[in-house]
C-alpha cells in the first residue's frame, strides 16, 4: 500500500485526464477557483490572488505527502485545458476511508465530466488503495450533485442540520457514502 502512495496516479477516461497537482497549475486554475458562484457550495471564501492559490497547491501537495489526500487537476484530452480540480481527502489508510472534492469550470459544468470520471476514480478508490467507505459531503442545495452521488448507487447517509456557515447563513449538509461491497456489487 505504502509503494502506492509515492506519486499521484495518472488516471484516464474516455474525454479526460486526472494527473496529480502541480504549483505550475495555479495560473490555469485560479480563474475558476477563485471565482465566487463556481465556489458557493465548497466556501465562502475562494482564493483571491494567484499567490495565494500556489499557497493551496502547496497544502494539497504537503496533504499527499502526509498521505492524507490525493489532488488532481482533471485536464479535457481534446483542448489539452485544464478544466476542473477533484481530489481525495480526509484520506485514511488505516480505517480506508476518504472523501471526495470536485471542482468544476462554469463552461464544464453539467456536461458528464463527473459522470465519465467517477466510475475511474471509485476503481480506483475501491479496487487500487482498497478503500472500504467513499464519502460525499454535500450542502443541500448542490442538486446536481445529489443526483450524480445516487445515479452511481452511494447510500444517502442522511442530513445534518446547519453544520455550514457562509458567512450569511448556515446550511445543511447531505452526507451519501459508498461502501467497498456496494461497489462491487454494482460492478457484477
Amino acid at each position: 500500500m505504502t509503494t502506492l502512495l509515492q506519486k499521484i496516479p495518472v488516471l484516464y477516461t474516455k474525454h479526460y485526464i486526472l494527473r496529480g497537482i502541480s504549483t505550475k497549475d495555479a495560473p490555469n486554475l485560479f480563474p475558476f477557483l477563485s471565482d465566487a458562484d463556481t465556489m458557493k457550495y465548497l466556501t465562502p471564501h475562494p482564493v483571491q490572488t494567484l499567490e495565494e492559490m500556489a499557497d493551496k497547491i502547496k497544502l494539497h501537495l504537503e496533504g499527499f505527502y502526509e498521505k492524507k489526500e490525493i489532488p488532481w487537476v482533471i485536464i479535457d484530452k481534446e483542448k489539452e485545458e485544464i478544466i476542473g480540480f477533484f481530489r481525495l481527502h480526509k484520506l485514511h489508510l488505516w480505517h480506508k476511508k476518504a472523501e471526495m472534492g470536485a471542482v468544476i469550470r462554469a463552461d464544464y459544468q453539467h456536461k458528464g465530466v463527473m459522470t465519465e470520471l467517477l466510475p475511474i476514480i471509485l476503481e480506483y478508490s475501491f479496487e487500487t488503495l482498497e478503500l472500504n467507505r467513499i464519502v460525499g459531503d454535500l450542502f443541500a442545495k448542490n442538486v446536481g450533485s445529489q443526483k450524480l452521488m445516487e445515479k452511481f448507487g452511494f447510500h444517502q447517509d442522511g442530513v445534518l442540520r446547519q453544520t455550514d456557515f457562509d458567512g450569511t447563513r448556515y446550511h445543511d449538509t447531505v452526507v451519501y457514502s459508498m461502501l467497498r461491497a456496494e461497489y462491487l456489487e454494482l460492478k457484477k
